[in-house]
Protein backbone atom coordinates (compact mmCIF):
# COMPACT_ATOMS: atom_id res chain seq x y z
CA UNK A 1 0.00 0.00 0.00
CA UNK A 2 1.42 3.17 -0.78
CA UNK A 3 2.12 6.23 1.57
CA UNK A 4 0.30 9.51 -0.03
CA UNK A 5 0.27 12.78 1.96
CA UNK A 6 -1.47 16.17 2.05
CA UNK A 7 2.15 18.29 2.23
CA UNK A 8 2.12 20.15 -0.86
CA UNK A 9 -1.84 21.58 0.31
CA UNK A 10 -1.06 21.78 3.87
CA UNK A 11 1.74 23.55 2.98
CA UNK A 12 0.31 25.97 0.43
CA UNK A 13 -2.63 26.80 2.88
CA UNK A 14 0.53 27.80 5.39
CA UNK A 15 1.85 29.58 3.00
CA UNK A 16 5.39 27.62 3.18
CA UNK A 17 7.79 26.93 0.56
CA UNK A 18 9.50 23.37 0.86
CA UNK A 19 12.95 25.10 2.19
CA UNK A 20 10.51 26.67 5.06
CA UNK A 21 8.94 23.36 6.24
CA UNK A 22 12.17 21.41 6.00
CA UNK A 23 13.81 23.94 8.34
CA UNK A 24 10.79 23.56 10.59
CA UNK A 25 10.84 19.41 11.17
CA UNK A 26 14.83 19.49 10.90
CA UNK A 27 14.87 18.42 6.83
CA UNK A 28 16.36 19.29 3.92
CA UNK A 29 14.09 21.03 0.98
CA UNK A 30 14.73 17.99 -0.87
CA UNK A 31 13.46 15.62 1.31
CA UNK A 32 10.43 17.96 1.56
CA UNK A 33 10.29 17.62 -2.07
CA UNK A 34 10.56 13.56 -2.31
CA UNK A 35 8.15 12.85 0.23
CA UNK A 36 5.40 15.73 -1.45
CA UNK A 37 6.01 13.45 -4.74
CA UNK A 38 5.77 10.25 -2.89
CA UNK A 39 9.17 9.15 -3.41
CA UNK A 40 10.43 8.45 0.18
CA UNK A 41 8.56 7.68 3.01
CA UNK A 42 9.48 9.85 5.88
CA UNK A 43 10.53 8.37 9.49
CA UNK A 44 7.72 8.24 12.33
CA UNK A 45 9.88 10.79 13.89
CA UNK A 46 9.58 13.47 10.87
CA UNK A 47 5.85 12.37 10.43
CA UNK A 48 5.27 12.86 13.61
CA UNK A 49 6.82 16.25 13.29
CA UNK A 50 5.33 17.29 9.72
CA UNK A 51 1.58 16.56 11.60
CA UNK A 52 2.79 18.76 14.74
CA UNK A 53 3.71 21.79 12.18
CA UNK A 54 -0.10 21.66 10.70
CA UNK A 55 -1.36 21.05 14.02
CA UNK A 56 -3.39 17.93 12.40
CA UNK A 57 -3.66 14.34 13.33
CA UNK A 58 -1.22 12.23 11.75
CA UNK A 59 -3.87 10.11 9.57
CA UNK A 60 -5.13 13.57 8.19
CA UNK A 61 -1.62 14.38 6.64
CA UNK A 62 -0.39 10.78 5.65
CA UNK A 63 -2.80 8.01 4.50
CA UNK A 64 -2.62 4.64 2.87
CA UNK A 65 -4.63 3.80 -0.29
CA UNK A 66 -5.20 0.26 -1.30
CA UNK A 67 -2.77 -1.00 -4.43
CA UNK A 68 -4.98 -1.60 -7.21
CA UNK A 69 -4.99 -5.45 -8.16
CA UNK A 70 -4.09 -6.55 -11.96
Amino acid sequence: MPLNNRLKELRAARGLNQQELGSLVGASRQTVSLIERGDYNPSVTLALRIARVFEKPLEEVFYLTEEETL
